[in-house]
């Protein structure tokens, strides 16, 4: 399989706290690692590296906590784990071509770039629920 390359404004390196992350979701036509680690609406984001690779860190609620039913909650949960270093089996490596970027986290703040992919994302894994009342999420 060919690496694809992601867009232009897909962060490059991993951010320190406060720094600015993308926000991804699984494609329709995701590989199946991807496939199988992304349920209930994960909350993703991440930073491009130089191999045309995507460095993903997740949260998927995988044991119903109530403070994480919410989509931002899973983001947020992602983002704290990625620029603290924290040690997590909820992060993935993956073909950018899984992907699709929706939007940017910096610290507290989540910017949706392309609501209808992430309403699709959810949608598909039966979350809509979870979505976010609008694009400029602040916590």
């Amino acid at each position: 399989m060919a690496t694809t390359v992601f867009g232009m404004d897909t962060p490059m390196e991993r951010p320190d706290p406060g720094g600015r992350a993308g926000v991804f979701v699984p494609g329709p036509e995701a590989s199946e690692p991807v496939r199988a680690a992304m349920k209930n609406g994960s909350g993703m984001c991440g930073f491009g590296n130089l191999d045309g690779t995507v460095m993903i860190y997740f949260e998927n609620n995988r044991f119903n906590d109530s403070g994480l039913h919410k989509w931002e909650n899973k983001v947020y949960k992602a983002y704290d784990r990625m620029v603290n270093l924290a040690p997590t089996v909820n992060k993935l490596n993956c073909d950018a071509a899984s992907l699709i970027q929706v939007g940017f986290v910096k610290g507290r703040e989540i910017l949706v770039t392309d609501m209808d992919a992430l309403m699709d994302w959810l949608r598909r894994c039966d979350a809509l629920d979870t979505a976010p009342e609008t694009a400029e999420i602040h916590d």
